[in-house]
């Protein structure tokens, strides 16, 4: 019995089995959005954030680096705002921008 093309399409799209569990990354909304272009807004968004101080939660991905890059001066992650020179060492090393668990004020 063959699989149909369509179910062939699909099985092809569908992700990797991963090897462990995926690193997440806190991201908060912290300076409003008003005053700054249109595509900024739409990242914001984009994140999944609507309110001012709100949080969500990410798998740690290129993407979401490329989109946390784009509007650093609006968010902070894990506590961290996103333009400190700290996690734009992180952001450009490829490194892990979560803080492994640890609060802001546990680390060094």
């Amino acid at each position: 019995m063959s699989r149909s093309p369509a179910t062939e399409r699909a099985s092809r799209r569908s992700a990797p089995p991963s090897a462990g569990p995926a690193a997440t990354v806190r991201v908060t909304y912290r300076k409003s959005a008003i005053g700054y272009a249109h595509d900024q807004r739409a990242t914001v968004v984009a994140l999944g954030l609507h309110r001012l101080h709100q949080t969500v939660e990410h798998p740690d991905t290129p993407a979401l680096r490329g989109m946390v890059r784009k509007v650093r001066h609006l968010v902070s992650v894990d506590g961290v705002p996103a333009d400190s020179p700290e996690l734009a060492a992180r952001l450009a090393a490829g490194g892990p921008l979560g803080s492994g668990g640890a609060p802001p004020e546990a680390r060094p």
